[in-house]
């Protein structure tokens, strides 16, 4: 279950190259604006700001918007999609690439998820002249990933799942983007649910991909062509849900409808000491890192939609 194709990239980085150095711009200024307060259902006014910015960014990259709106508790909340289509009637899957752009109660979230908001937001600008061959990309901002709906069916990702299962579409995989801008090169910054310290690295430079049971072969190909493609530390594997942080974020919802999908992520709780906190400010976050990893996953999605 921990055996991953490929090997991480060891040693120095190389120098950030001018896409990567106006990809870190870019994002931070995404996740200033998406992050300057705490934003969920207890704070709807902000809520609803993110979401408005995150579809007048889409909009700027030439999108059409997607809405998919329910209630919850009171308040009406949206899952935010935009989609690259392939070409011509040829579609014969699909591939979603989200992220949540909520926070936890008053922490207003840069890292957690700003940071996978605002790379989804990128991709979706780099990719919008692309058009795949036989594969249809869905790029979709995710609400109600935090508590009290985590791991509910009003989290936002449930409800979208539960949509393309029941109208059959044929989806190739998933990808949540959870948390992916902390990092640090010093030694024994990184921590990891029992037994995984006995077999990864102790520093938290590197970048994870996770997946549940059932996911295999499409966590293969993603982490696969992560490492062809990109210079920057990354493991990998599935586990079980009963691990805890497995099955933290928005990938666990499309697996209970059955469809590969995985997460990536920095490992939050287990090297952030600001997850969930009111901390958790722009001022945290690894641009150029982030940047770099952005950059990675254009890569991805244009092999896998292959």
């Amino acid at each position: 279950m921990l055996a991953v194709p490929g090997r991480s990239y060891r040693g120095p980085l190389p120098a950030p190259t001018p896409k990567e150095r106006d990809l870190a711009s870019r994002l931070r200024a995404h996740v200033m604006a998406i992050a300057r307060a705490p934003h969920n259902v207890q704070h709807d006014e902000e809520l609803e700001a993110a979401a408005q910015y995150i579809e007048r960014e889409l909009q700027n990259n030439g999108y059409s918007i997607g809405r998919q709106e329910f209630s919850v508790d009171g308040s009406n909340v949206r899952n935010i999609e935009a989609v690259r289509d392939g070409r011509g009637n040829a579609v014969t899957a699909t591939l979603v690439v989200g992220a949540h752009y909520d926070s936890y109660e008053d922490a207003p979230g840069a890292n957690d998820n700003a940071t996978g908001t605002a790379a989804v937001i990128e991709l979706a600008r780099l990719l919008k002249e692309w058009r795949p061959e036989r594969t249809r990309v869905r790029f979709v901002l995710f609400v109600n990933e935090e508590p009290p709906y985590f791991r509910t069916s009003d989290m936002g990702s449930w409800r979208y799942a539960e949509r393309l299962s029941e109208t059959g579409e044929r989806v190739l995989g998933m990808i949540a983007l959870e948390t992916i801008g902390a990092f640090s090169d010093t030694p024994n910054s990184q921590r990891y649910p029992r037994p995984f310290g006995l077999i990864f690295p102790s520093t938290a430079n590197f970048v994870a991909f996770v997946g549940l049971p059932g996911a295999r072969g499409f966590l293969h190909n993603v982490i696969g062509s992560f490492r062809r493609n990109l210079a920057f530390p990354s493991i990998g594997g599935l586990a079980p849900d009963v691990v805890p942080g497995i099955g933290w974020s928005d990938h666990w919802a499309f697996h209970q409808f059955g469809f590969p999908a995985i997460m990536i992520t920095d490992t939050a709780p287990y090297r952030y000491p600001h997850y969930h906190l009111p901390s958790d400010t722009p001022d945290k976050v690894d641009y150029d890192k982030l940047a770099r990893i952005t950059n990675g996953l254009e890569l991805i999605v244009r092999d896998i939609a292959r």
